[in-house]
């Protein structure tokens, strides 16, 4: 089959100019472009430009207004619209907004929905960027936060007040793994009328979908499980609702906080194991789990899988196809044990981020919650010897014996 049966090529020139008539310098800078006929490619293309061009003024008169048109990546780009629209499907929701990062979707959406005078009802244990973010309204607009355990209703029932604008939770709290009852507190919130806002980072769509329990708007740093392979930097957010995905978005847009294409073509690769990755996850976390439980230098693990979690029953109702790849560990030693424990490991590594098939350790109190001054790291549960691992996908043999000489060292 000759190139000319399977494809045809037009000039990316408009108006009545060939390329016959032109010169070299001109045809240099207009390739000509590839029109597939007769089949498809198999994996998601890569528009890596930023500009679209148009035929009609009119045209790109309306694609400034469009949800739909793409003209400019900062308003829409057809890879990233892919990654969009699959993190959609795969959580339920009416439409994604994907971003730079983790902590662009988390601002996007809370500067999207919050202005000056607001009230939030957030739950303790938050990961320690989204704790910042809220504390700058705080100080900045006069937001005002209440924040509760996220596993009782009633709490969430005394703290709204008429002018709360969200409710703000963690499917799997970052770093403690505490559980939140979102069928439970997404009732009494809509009750009174208030969007919930859930992260859903240490679940992924494999294990929960948020928005299936009451939930408005889903958030997820695509940097982790989605993408999984340490390579990616994203966020998205889905939403239930299309008119709170215009408010987010009209917002964002403005803000620039927009996924780089090549960013959004790694996720979309990435996500085509999630399943494999979870799943495998998922099993070695609740077994080192159930080791670390046993070992003298441990004084508690948190793990949704564990019997002794105290959420327990609330993750076999939310998580019933495995509580997640984050165990949380408390050390007997205290801050001194964990700092030689990190430093210790050797198949495993001294890391920020999680969900990545390698697994990698921390000590939150002095990286990801540093934010948090020793109150507010105590309500949180967070420990002085508290160490957070995200475990991989390596055999679980090896990572015990990984882990069980770090131990060692740090007892």
């Amino acid at each position: 089959m000759s190139h000319a049966d399977s494809a045809a090529t037009s000039p990316s020139l408009s108006g009545a100019s060939r390329p016959e008539t032109l010169r070299s310098e001109t045809l240099a800078v207009h390739p000509p472009h590839v029109e597939i006929r007769g089949s498809r490619p198999l994996g998601v293309p890569l528009h890596q430009g930023h500009v679209f061009a148009f035929d009609s003024a009119d045209a790109l008169a309306e694609a400034f207004t469009s949800t739909d048109a793409f003209m400019y990546s900062r308003h829409g780009n057809p890879t990233v619209r892919t990654l969009e629209d699959a993190v959609a499907r795969l959580e339920g929701g009416a439409a994604g907004l994907s971003f730079a990062s983790g902590m662009g979707a988390v601002s996007g959406v809370l500067h999207g929905l919050l202005g000056s005078g607001g009230h939030v009802v957030a739950q303790t244990c938050l990961y320690g960027g989204t704790y910042a973010v809220l504390t700058d309204l705080a100080t900045r607009w006069g937001v005002d936060v209440t924040y509760v355990s996220g596993t009782d209703p009633e709490e969430v029932r005394a703290a709204l007040r008429p002018e709360t604008r969200l409710l703000y939770l963690e499917t799997i709290a970052n770093p403690t793994t505490r559980v939140s009852d979102l069928p439970a507190l997404a009732a009494v919130a809509g009750e009174a009328g208030v969007p919930v806002v859930v992260d859903n980072t240490f679940a992924s769509p494999l294990l929960c979908r948020p928005l299936h329990h009451g939930a408005d708007i889903v958030i997820h740093s695509a940097t982790k499980y989605l993408a999984g392979h340490a390579d990616v930097l994203g966020g998205v957010a889905v939403f239930k609702d299309p008119e709170l995905f215009r408010r987010v978005r009209h917002h964002t847009v403005e803000q620039g906080a927009s996924t780089d294409p090549f960013a959004a073509w790694l996720t979309l690769r990435g996500m085509q194991t999630l399943s494999l990755r979870i799943a495998r996850q998922c099993a070695n976390a609740a077994e080192l789990g159930a080791r670390l439980e046993a070992h003298p230098a441990v004084a508690g693990v948190r793990h949704p899988a564990l019997a002794s979690h105290p959420d327990r029953a609330i993750a076999e109702r939310l998580l019933p196809d495995g509580g997640g790849g984050v165990v949380s560990v408390d050390l007997v030693g205290g801050r001194e044990a964990g700092r030689t424990f990190v430093e210790a490991v050797r198949v495993a590594s001294l890391s920020v981020s999680l969900g990545d098939v390698k697994t990698l350790v921390m000590h939150p109190a002095s990286t990801s919650h540093h934010q948090l001054d020793a109150e507010a790291l105590a309500a949180a549960g967070i420990g002085p010897g508290t160490v957070r691992i995200s475990v991989g996908i390596e055999h679980v043999e090896d990572l015990w014996a990984d882990l069980e000489q770090a131990l060692t060292k740090s007892s």
